[in-house]
């Protein structure tokens, strides 16, 4: 078995979309705006989908705001250089949590995706 697809919810999917796709880098797998429904992948990821879940569900909308509330990261993303993909991202406006940080497991750093969610990026 592998992971074919996950979710995250969002504040606005066609937003989001450009974000995750414009400022992250990442491909679209998937995008249909009649449908609210867009599925990014990232470019090495072969094939495993981000849906950006639209949070207009009670139930997704209170997990999502909880999760945020807590400062809990919603999804980690592992990158090959932490440290120059918070250069790069703040630059681009993205708005981080702290500086990268060392662990005993690695480099990491949190940003705001600005549609709800707080994503940790982890070194790999």
């Amino acid at each position: 078995m592998r992971i074919k697809m996950c979710s995250i919810h969002v504040t606005d999917p066609a937003s989001a979309h450009a974000f995750y796709t414009e400022t992250l880098g990442f491909d679209t797998l998937m995008a249909m705006p009649e449908g609210n429904l867009f599925i990014v992948t990232s470019p090495d990821s072969g094939g495993v989908g981000l849906l950006l879940e639209p949070s207009d569900n009670p139930i997704g909308e209170t997990y999502r705001t909880s999760v945020y509330d807590a400062g809990m990261p919603a999804i980690v993303l592992g990158s090959p250089d932490v440290r120059a993909d918070y250069e790069r991202l703040t630059a681009a406006g993205v708005a981080f949590r702290g500086e990268p940080a060392e662990d005993p497991y690695g480099v990491s750093a949190v940003f705001d995706d600005q549609h709800g969610n707080l994503i940790q990026l982890h070194q790999d």
